[in-house]
Protein backbone atom coordinates (compact mmCIF):
# COMPACT_ATOMS: atom_id res chain seq x y z
CA UNK A 1 0.00 0.00 0.00
CA UNK A 2 1.38 3.38 -1.03
CA UNK A 3 1.52 6.00 1.74
CA UNK A 4 -1.25 8.60 1.72
CA UNK A 5 0.63 11.78 0.83
CA UNK A 6 -2.45 13.92 0.25
CA UNK A 7 -2.07 17.66 0.71
CA UNK A 8 -5.22 19.75 0.56
CA UNK A 9 -5.23 22.60 -1.98
CA UNK A 10 -6.35 26.00 -0.69
CA UNK A 11 -5.59 28.42 -3.49
CA UNK A 12 -7.72 31.28 -2.10
CA UNK A 13 -6.72 30.90 1.57
CA UNK A 14 -10.21 29.72 2.44
CA UNK A 15 -8.88 28.39 5.73
CA UNK A 16 -8.77 32.02 6.86
CA UNK A 17 -12.58 32.06 6.66
CA UNK A 18 -12.99 29.00 8.88
CA UNK A 19 -13.08 28.99 12.66
CA UNK A 20 -10.46 27.15 14.68
CA UNK A 21 -13.14 24.59 15.55
CA UNK A 22 -13.87 24.02 11.86
CA UNK A 23 -10.21 23.35 11.17
CA UNK A 24 -9.79 21.04 14.15
CA UNK A 25 -12.83 19.00 13.11
CA UNK A 26 -11.65 18.80 9.50
CA UNK A 27 -8.09 17.90 10.44
CA UNK A 28 -9.28 15.15 12.78
CA UNK A 29 -11.39 13.66 9.98
CA UNK A 30 -8.46 13.98 7.55
CA UNK A 31 -6.08 12.22 9.92
CA UNK A 32 -8.58 9.41 10.46
CA UNK A 33 -9.04 8.92 6.72
CA UNK A 34 -5.27 8.75 6.21
CA UNK A 35 -4.85 6.26 9.04
CA UNK A 36 -7.93 4.03 8.78
CA UNK A 37 -9.44 4.40 5.30
CA UNK A 38 -6.61 4.92 2.80
CA UNK A 39 -4.73 1.71 3.70
CA UNK A 40 -7.76 -0.54 3.13
CA UNK A 41 -10.04 1.22 0.64
CA UNK A 42 -8.49 0.01 -2.62
CA UNK A 43 -8.78 -3.63 -1.55
CA UNK A 44 -12.31 -3.05 -0.27
CA UNK A 45 -13.27 -1.62 -3.68
CA UNK A 46 -11.60 -4.51 -5.50
CA UNK A 47 -13.45 -6.99 -3.26
CA UNK A 48 -16.74 -5.03 -3.53
CA UNK A 49 -17.19 -5.10 0.25
CA UNK A 50 -18.01 -2.32 2.66
CA UNK A 51 -15.38 -2.35 5.44
CA UNK A 52 -17.61 -2.51 8.51
CA UNK A 53 -14.54 -2.20 10.71
CA UNK A 54 -14.52 1.57 10.05
CA UNK A 55 -17.98 2.21 11.52
CA UNK A 56 -16.68 3.00 15.05
CA UNK A 57 -14.14 5.38 13.50
CA UNK A 58 -16.84 7.19 11.54
CA UNK A 59 -18.77 7.64 14.75
CA UNK A 60 -15.61 8.77 16.52
CA UNK A 61 -14.99 11.68 14.13
CA UNK A 62 -18.61 12.79 14.44
CA UNK A 63 -19.66 11.66 10.98
CA UNK A 64 -23.02 10.34 12.15
CA UNK A 65 -25.39 13.24 12.71
CA UNK A 66 -22.75 15.91 13.44
CA UNK A 67 -25.44 18.62 13.62
CA UNK A 68 -27.77 16.55 15.82
CA UNK A 69 -27.99 18.07 19.34
CA UNK A 70 -25.78 16.52 21.99
CA UNK A 71 -28.79 15.49 24.07
CA UNK A 72 -29.56 12.90 21.38
CA UNK A 73 -25.98 11.70 20.97
CA UNK A 74 -24.92 14.05 18.18
CA UNK A 75 -22.01 16.46 18.26
CA UNK A 76 -24.12 19.63 18.04
CA UNK A 77 -21.91 21.08 15.29
CA UNK A 78 -22.80 23.62 12.63
CA UNK A 79 -23.45 22.96 8.96
CA UNK A 80 -19.97 23.97 7.78
CA UNK A 81 -18.48 21.38 10.14
CA UNK A 82 -20.81 18.78 8.66
CA UNK A 83 -19.69 19.72 5.16
CA UNK A 84 -16.00 19.58 6.03
CA UNK A 85 -16.39 16.12 7.55
CA UNK A 86 -18.13 14.91 4.38
CA UNK A 87 -15.36 16.47 2.26
CA UNK A 88 -12.67 14.58 4.12
CA UNK A 89 -14.53 11.27 4.10
CA UNK A 90 -15.19 11.46 0.36
CA UNK A 91 -11.56 12.30 -0.21
CA UNK A 92 -11.11 8.77 1.07
CA UNK A 93 -14.02 7.25 -0.85
CA UNK A 94 -17.49 8.25 -2.05
CA UNK A 95 -18.94 4.97 -0.83
CA UNK A 96 -17.79 5.60 2.71
CA UNK A 97 -19.21 9.12 2.54
CA UNK A 98 -22.47 7.66 1.24
CA UNK A 99 -22.70 5.49 4.35
CA UNK A 100 -22.21 8.53 6.57
CA UNK A 101 -24.56 10.73 4.51
CA UNK A 102 -27.39 8.23 4.69
CA UNK A 103 -26.95 7.74 8.42
CA UNK A 104 -26.87 11.48 9.09
CA UNK A 105 -29.16 13.20 6.62
CA UNK A 106 -31.58 10.47 5.58
CA UNK A 107 -32.06 8.53 8.81
CA UNK A 108 -31.11 10.68 11.80
CA UNK A 109 -32.33 13.95 10.28
CA UNK A 110 -35.95 12.84 9.69
CA UNK A 111 -36.17 11.18 13.10
CA UNK A 112 -34.87 14.38 14.67
CA UNK A 113 -37.02 16.77 12.61
CA UNK A 114 -40.17 14.74 11.99
CA UNK A 115 -40.17 12.34 14.92
CA UNK A 116 -41.44 12.75 18.46
CA UNK A 117 -39.35 12.86 21.63
CA UNK A 118 -39.76 9.17 22.33
CA UNK A 119 -38.51 8.28 18.83
CA UNK A 120 -35.56 10.67 19.12
CA UNK A 121 -34.44 9.16 22.40
CA UNK A 122 -34.93 5.59 21.20
CA UNK A 123 -33.07 5.79 17.90
CA UNK A 124 -30.73 8.78 17.68
CA UNK A 125 -28.14 7.90 20.34
CA UNK A 126 -27.60 4.41 18.94
CA UNK A 127 -27.39 5.77 15.40
CA UNK A 128 -24.92 8.48 16.45
CA UNK A 129 -22.64 5.91 18.08
CA UNK A 130 -22.81 3.51 15.14
CA UNK A 131 -24.34 0.79 17.30
CA UNK A 132 -27.26 0.90 14.90
CA UNK A 133 -26.94 1.63 11.19
CA UNK A 134 -29.78 3.00 9.11
CA UNK A 135 -31.03 3.21 5.56
CA UNK A 136 -33.54 5.41 3.71
CA UNK A 137 -36.26 4.03 1.49
CA UNK A 138 -37.62 6.42 -1.15
CA UNK A 139 -36.52 5.25 -4.63
CA UNK A 140 -38.51 2.36 -6.08
CA UNK A 141 -37.89 0.06 -9.06
CA UNK A 142 -40.34 2.10 -11.16
CA UNK A 143 -40.07 5.50 -9.45
CA UNK A 144 -36.77 7.35 -9.23
CA UNK A 145 -36.87 10.96 -10.36
CA UNK A 146 -40.64 10.95 -9.74
CA UNK A 147 -40.92 9.76 -6.13
CA UNK A 148 -44.51 11.00 -5.85
CA UNK A 149 -45.51 8.04 -8.00
CA UNK A 150 -44.40 5.54 -5.35
CA UNK A 151 -46.52 2.46 -4.85
CA UNK A 152 -45.19 1.33 -1.47
CA UNK A 153 -48.15 1.67 0.88
CA UNK A 154 -49.46 0.94 4.35
CA UNK A 155 -52.90 0.26 5.73
CA UNK A 156 -54.29 0.95 9.19
CA UNK A 157 -55.09 -2.39 10.75
CA UNK A 158 -56.30 -0.99 14.08
CA UNK A 159 -53.41 -1.77 16.41
CA UNK A 160 -50.66 -1.61 13.73
CA UNK A 161 -49.90 -0.65 10.13
CA UNK A 162 -49.47 -3.22 7.35
CA UNK A 163 -46.66 -2.21 4.98
CA UNK A 164 -46.16 -3.53 1.45
CA UNK A 165 -43.84 -2.54 -1.37
CA UNK A 166 -40.18 -2.37 -2.36
CA UNK A 167 -37.35 0.15 -2.51
CA UNK A 168 -34.27 -0.06 -4.76
CA UNK A 169 -30.73 1.38 -4.80
CA UNK A 170 -30.62 1.71 -1.03
CA UNK A 171 -27.24 2.41 0.58
CA UNK A 172 -26.58 0.50 3.82
CA UNK A 173 -29.65 -1.71 3.30
CA UNK A 174 -27.87 -5.10 3.51
CA UNK A 175 -26.71 -4.44 7.09
CA UNK A 176 -29.11 -1.74 8.35
CA UNK A 177 -30.74 -2.12 11.74
CA UNK A 178 -33.47 0.42 10.98
CA UNK A 179 -34.89 1.93 7.80
CA UNK A 180 -36.78 5.19 7.41
CA UNK A 181 -39.30 4.22 4.75
CA UNK A 182 -41.61 6.51 2.80
CA UNK A 183 -44.98 5.07 1.88
CA UNK A 184 -48.51 6.16 1.04
CA UNK A 185 -51.43 5.76 3.40
CA UNK A 186 -54.88 4.74 2.21
CA UNK A 187 -55.61 8.33 1.13
CA UNK A 188 -52.41 8.51 -0.90
CA UNK A 189 -50.58 10.77 1.58
CA UNK A 190 -46.84 10.09 1.99
CA UNK A 191 -45.56 9.35 5.50
CA UNK A 192 -42.31 8.17 7.04
CA UNK A 193 -42.19 4.95 9.03
CA UNK A 194 -39.28 3.47 10.98
CA UNK A 195 -38.96 -0.21 10.07
CA UNK A 196 -36.68 -2.34 12.24
CA UNK A 197 -34.56 -5.34 11.37
CA UNK A 198 -36.32 -8.51 12.45
CA UNK A 199 -39.85 -7.40 11.63
CA UNK A 200 -41.50 -10.32 9.86
CA UNK A 201 -41.75 -9.82 6.09
CA UNK A 202 -38.91 -7.25 5.97
CA UNK A 203 -35.87 -8.28 3.89
CA UNK A 204 -32.83 -6.46 2.49
CA UNK A 205 -31.22 -8.33 -0.42
CA UNK A 206 -27.88 -6.94 -1.57
CA UNK A 207 -27.24 -5.54 -5.07
CA UNK A 208 -24.18 -7.11 -6.67
CA UNK A 209 -22.06 -6.56 -9.82
CA UNK A 210 -21.70 -2.79 -9.38
CA UNK A 211 -18.92 -0.97 -11.20
CA UNK A 212 -19.39 2.03 -8.91
CA UNK A 213 -19.46 2.57 -5.12
CA UNK A 214 -17.93 -0.88 -4.79
CA UNK A 215 -16.82 -0.22 -1.20
CA UNK A 216 -20.41 0.67 -0.22
CA UNK A 217 -23.18 -1.80 0.53
CA UNK A 218 -26.22 -1.27 -1.70
CA UNK A 219 -29.43 -3.25 -1.79
CA UNK A 220 -33.19 -3.33 -1.68
CA UNK A 221 -35.82 -2.95 1.01
CA UNK A 222 -38.69 -5.40 0.53
CA UNK A 223 -41.89 -5.31 2.59
CA UNK A 224 -44.34 -8.19 2.46
CA UNK A 225 -47.18 -7.63 4.92
CA UNK A 226 -44.82 -6.09 7.46
CA UNK A 227 -46.55 -5.23 10.73
CA UNK A 228 -45.23 -1.83 11.79
CA UNK A 229 -46.18 -0.55 15.27
CA UNK A 230 -48.16 2.68 15.14
CA UNK A 231 -45.58 4.39 17.35
CA UNK A 232 -43.07 3.98 14.48
CA UNK A 233 -44.86 6.53 12.27
CA UNK A 234 -43.00 9.86 12.12
CA UNK A 235 -45.81 12.23 13.24
CA UNK A 236 -44.53 15.75 12.65
CA UNK A 237 -44.45 16.03 8.85
CA UNK A 238 -46.07 14.25 5.92
CA UNK A 239 -46.35 14.70 2.17
CA UNK A 240 -43.57 14.64 -0.41
CA UNK A 241 -41.95 17.65 1.24
CA UNK A 242 -40.89 15.44 4.16
CA UNK A 243 -38.48 13.14 2.26
CA UNK A 244 -37.40 16.05 0.04
CA UNK A 245 -36.33 17.90 3.18
CA UNK A 246 -34.06 14.97 4.01
CA UNK A 247 -32.67 15.05 0.48
CA UNK A 248 -31.82 18.74 0.88
CA UNK A 249 -29.57 17.85 3.82
CA UNK A 250 -28.00 14.94 1.95
CA UNK A 251 -27.45 16.96 -1.23
CA UNK A 252 -25.76 19.66 0.81
CA UNK A 253 -23.37 17.05 2.22
CA UNK A 254 -22.71 15.71 -1.28
CA UNK A 255 -21.83 19.18 -2.57
CA UNK A 256 -19.06 19.33 0.04
CA UNK A 257 -18.11 15.67 -0.25
CA UNK A 258 -17.27 15.63 -3.93
CA UNK A 259 -14.80 18.47 -3.40
CA UNK A 260 -12.80 15.90 -1.45
CA UNK A 261 -12.83 13.44 -4.35
CA UNK A 262 -11.81 16.23 -6.74
CA UNK A 263 -9.00 17.36 -4.45
CA UNK A 264 -7.66 13.81 -4.20
CA UNK A 265 -7.61 13.44 -8.00
CA UNK A 266 -5.97 16.86 -8.42
CA UNK A 267 -3.36 16.22 -5.74
CA UNK A 268 -2.53 12.83 -7.25
CA UNK A 269 -2.21 14.28 -10.77
CA UNK A 270 -0.12 17.23 -9.57
CA UNK A 271 2.33 15.00 -7.73
CA UNK A 272 2.53 12.57 -10.66
CA UNK A 273 3.16 15.42 -13.11
CA UNK A 274 6.27 16.40 -11.19
CA UNK A 275 7.61 12.84 -11.00
CA UNK A 276 6.76 11.37 -14.40
CA UNK A 277 9.48 12.16 -16.94
CA UNK A 278 8.85 12.04 -20.69
CA UNK A 279 10.91 13.59 -23.48
CA UNK A 280 13.58 14.41 -20.94
CA UNK A 281 11.55 16.41 -18.43
CA UNK A 282 8.61 16.12 -15.99
CA UNK A 283 5.28 16.09 -17.81
CA UNK A 284 4.13 18.93 -15.54
CA UNK A 285 6.36 21.20 -17.61
CA UNK A 286 4.27 20.73 -20.76
CA UNK A 287 1.58 23.26 -21.62
CA UNK A 288 -1.30 20.82 -22.03
CA UNK A 289 -0.66 19.25 -18.64
CA UNK A 290 -0.42 22.65 -16.97
CA UNK A 291 -3.70 23.61 -18.62
CA UNK A 292 -5.41 20.60 -17.03
CA UNK A 293 -3.95 21.31 -13.60
CA UNK A 294 -4.74 25.02 -13.73
CA UNK A 295 -8.35 24.32 -14.69
CA UNK A 296 -8.64 21.72 -11.90
CA UNK A 297 -7.51 24.06 -9.14
CA UNK A 298 -9.71 26.84 -10.53
CA UNK A 299 -12.83 24.66 -10.44
CA UNK A 300 -12.00 23.27 -6.99
CA UNK A 301 -11.58 26.81 -5.65
CA UNK A 302 -14.93 27.89 -7.11
CA UNK A 303 -16.62 24.85 -5.58
CA UNK A 304 -15.05 25.54 -2.19
CA UNK A 305 -16.37 29.10 -2.19
CA UNK A 306 -19.80 27.94 -3.36
CA UNK A 307 -20.05 25.47 -0.49
CA UNK A 308 -18.72 27.84 2.12
CA UNK A 309 -21.38 30.42 1.27
CA UNK A 310 -24.05 27.74 1.14
CA UNK A 311 -22.92 26.54 4.57
CA UNK A 312 -23.29 30.05 5.93
CA UNK A 313 -26.81 30.21 4.53
CA UNK A 314 -27.59 26.79 6.04
CA UNK A 315 -26.37 27.97 9.43
CA UNK A 316 -28.77 30.92 9.16
CA UNK A 317 -31.64 28.67 7.95
CA UNK A 318 -31.72 30.68 4.72
CA UNK A 319 -30.52 28.10 2.18
CA UNK A 320 -33.19 27.16 -0.34
CA UNK A 321 -33.70 23.79 -1.97
CA UNK A 322 -32.82 25.34 -5.33
CA UNK A 323 -29.55 26.75 -3.99
CA UNK A 324 -28.63 23.32 -2.65
CA UNK A 325 -29.50 21.73 -5.99
CA UNK A 326 -27.22 24.17 -7.80
CA UNK A 327 -24.29 23.29 -5.56
CA UNK A 328 -24.87 19.54 -5.81
CA UNK A 329 -25.12 19.62 -9.60
CA UNK A 330 -22.18 21.96 -10.15
CA UNK A 331 -19.79 20.27 -7.76
CA UNK A 332 -20.43 16.69 -8.83
CA UNK A 333 -19.98 17.69 -12.47
CA UNK A 334 -16.78 19.50 -11.50
CA UNK A 335 -15.42 16.45 -9.67
CA UNK A 336 -16.23 14.10 -12.55
CA UNK A 337 -14.42 16.29 -15.06
CA UNK A 338 -11.39 16.57 -12.80
CA UNK A 339 -11.31 12.80 -12.28
CA UNK A 340 -11.40 12.24 -16.04
CA UNK A 341 -8.65 14.77 -16.76
CA UNK A 342 -6.51 13.43 -13.92
CA UNK A 343 -6.92 9.89 -15.24
CA UNK A 344 -5.64 11.01 -18.64
CA UNK A 345 -2.62 12.68 -17.05
CA UNK A 346 -1.62 9.40 -15.45
CA UNK A 347 -1.96 7.51 -18.72
CA UNK A 348 -2.24 3.76 -18.24
CA UNK A 349 -1.35 4.03 -14.56
CA UNK A 350 -4.56 5.99 -14.06
CA UNK A 351 -6.72 2.88 -14.46
CA UNK A 352 -4.90 0.85 -11.81
CA UNK A 353 -5.63 0.53 -8.11
CA UNK A 354 -2.17 1.87 -7.38
CA UNK A 355 -3.74 5.31 -7.66
CA UNK A 356 -7.23 6.39 -6.46
CA UNK A 357 -8.38 8.21 -9.59
CA UNK A 358 -10.26 5.47 -11.45
CA UNK A 359 -12.04 4.47 -8.23
CA UNK A 360 -13.12 8.07 -7.66
CA UNK A 361 -14.28 8.36 -11.28
CA UNK A 362 -16.42 5.24 -11.07
CA UNK A 363 -17.87 6.32 -7.74
CA UNK A 364 -18.78 9.75 -9.04
CA UNK A 365 -20.80 8.16 -11.84
CA UNK A 366 -23.23 7.11 -9.08
CA UNK A 367 -23.04 10.37 -7.19
CA UNK A 368 -24.00 12.34 -10.31
CA UNK A 369 -27.20 10.27 -10.45
CA UNK A 370 -28.32 9.69 -6.88
CA UNK A 371 -30.05 12.27 -4.70
CA UNK A 372 -31.39 13.85 -7.88
CA UNK A 373 -29.85 13.38 -11.31
CA UNK A 374 -27.71 15.98 -13.07
CA UNK A 375 -30.59 16.93 -15.37
CA UNK A 376 -33.23 17.02 -12.64
CA UNK A 377 -31.16 19.53 -10.66
CA UNK A 378 -30.86 21.65 -13.79
CA UNK A 379 -34.65 21.75 -14.02
CA UNK A 380 -34.94 22.63 -10.34
CA UNK A 381 -32.79 25.68 -11.03
CA UNK A 382 -34.83 26.42 -14.16
CA UNK A 383 -38.09 26.28 -12.23
CA UNK A 384 -36.67 28.54 -9.53
CA UNK A 385 -35.52 31.28 -11.89
CA UNK A 386 -38.47 31.20 -14.32
CA UNK A 387 -41.37 30.08 -12.15
CA UNK A 388 -42.32 27.67 -14.94
CA UNK A 389 -42.51 23.95 -14.21
CA UNK A 390 -40.70 21.86 -16.87
CA UNK A 391 -41.33 18.59 -15.03
CA UNK A 392 -44.85 18.28 -16.47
Amino acid sequence: MKPDLFESPDYYNIDDLLTEEHKLIRDAARAWVKRDVSPIIEQAAQDAKFPKSIIPGLAGIGAFGPYIPEEYGGAGLDQISYGLIMQEIERGDSGVRSTASVQSSLVMYPIWKYGNEEQRKKYLPKLASGEWMGSFGLTEPDHGSNPSGMTTNFKDMGDHYLLNGAKLWISNSPFCDVAVVWAKDEEGRIHGLVVERGMEGFSTPETHNKWSLRASATGELIFQDVKVPKENLLPNKSGLGAPLGCLDSARYGIAWGVIGAAMDCYDTALRYSKERVQFGRPIGGFQLQQKKLAEMITEITKAQLLCLRLGQLKNENKATSAQISMAKRNNVDMALKIARDARQMLGGMGITGEYPIMRHMMNLESVVTYEGTHDIHLLITGLDITGLNAFK
